[in-house]
């Protein structure tokens, strides 16, 4: 049986669940590494991570490296004297970092890989309407999301999820996970199988302000699927045009309703208490809103003082 001393790696609230599991599942955790603090919100006050936050509560030796290559942080880390390396939500390693604990460096990734290799495995599964995702462990290599794999973990996909609902159920099982796999390392168990690029592979891009953008030409589906995935962060938005001004919205909760209607793509149909956008096999009923320099509000609120004309439109 291996002496583990870890060294964990991770920067938002994803990766605490899975180090909160070790510390309290009694696992030599020598360190934890995450990003610098920096400015956040609309005050730009500056914010730790979440990981930081929990570190720091339990007394656990810090380090937050500017830049992973450079001298200082690499002899940190050498003196840490781990022979593991968990990773979690974090970036990148150059190979003179993962390279460096006896018994590897492995990471947590929310899907089934090879599927959905890149930075937003959660959103585009369900951007996707995948009805089934999970989690896989595996040791790292050159490429992103491309090592061996030591274990995977199915989850169904809840219908109606959000990122935000299926991120908690995949954290809690990716950290379940995670412990798994640390007790095959530990008893010398793990068998590592090489990645399966056969077939048609899915991609999770990073999220950019081009594919977060709702194209109101597709089916109500594809769309009530395109903004749970972005629901809460990033959001899915686009531009409304009202009384002859445009400008930009975010969607984050809708419903909708199949049915043939003549009305243009895009065109908004409100009521009282009701407000429609017509796409391409029927409507979207939106009920949950941000309007252009504002706070998000359900849509009641804001028919209550908010008038859209005849013409409104959702570009």
């Amino acid at each position: 049986m291996r002496d583990l001393r870890i060294v964990f790696m991770g920067t938002p609230g994803f990766a605490v669940g899975v180090l909160q599991k070790l510390v309290e599942g009694g696992y030599q955790v020598v360190g934890v590494v995450t990003a610098p603090d920096k400015p956040a919100g609309r005050g730009r006050k500056i914010k730790s991570s979440a990981v930081k936050e929990y570190a720091l509560s339990q007394d656990l030796t810090l380090l937050q490296p500017t830049n992973l290559k450079e001298g200082f942080f690499l002899e940190q880390l050498k003196n840490l004297n781990a022979n593991l390396q968990i990773v979690v939500a974090f970036r990148m390693l150059p190979k003179l970092v993962w390279n460096l604990p006896s018994y590897g460096t492995f990471n947590l990734h929310a899907s089934l890989l090879p599927q959905y290799r890149g930075a937003a495995p959660i959103n585009w599964a369900i951007i996707n309407r995948e009805k089934k995702t999970g989690v896989s462990t595996f040791f790292i290599d050159d490429a992103i999301d491309t090592g061996e794999i030591i274990l995977k973990e199915e989850v169904s996909v809840p219908p109606g999820a959000t990122v935000g609902s299926l991120h908690d159920i995949l954290m809690d099982t990716g950290a379940n996970l995670v412990l798994k796999t640390v007790d095959l390392i530990k008893n010398e168990k793990e068998a590592p199988v090489r990645q399966n690029n056969s077939g048609v592979l899915k991609t999770a891009p990073k999220l950019t302000k081009n594919n977060t953008r709702i194209d109101w030409a597709t089916s109500v589906e594809n769309i009530d699927a395109f903004i749970r995935g972005l629901n809460p962060y990033p959001a899915a938005w686009s531009q409304l045009m009202n009384h002859d001004e445009i400008g930009t919205v975010k969607i984050y909760l809708c419903g909708f309703k199949i049915e043939n209607h003549s009305y243009p793509l895009g065109q908004i149909v409100a009521s009282k208490n009701e407000l429609k956008v017509a796409a391409k096999n029927g409507f979207l009923s939106i009920y949950e809103i941000q309007m252009p320099g504002k706070r998000k509000m359900d849509i009641k609120s804001l028919l209550n003082g908010y008038v859209f004309d005849e013409n409104s439109k959702m570009l």
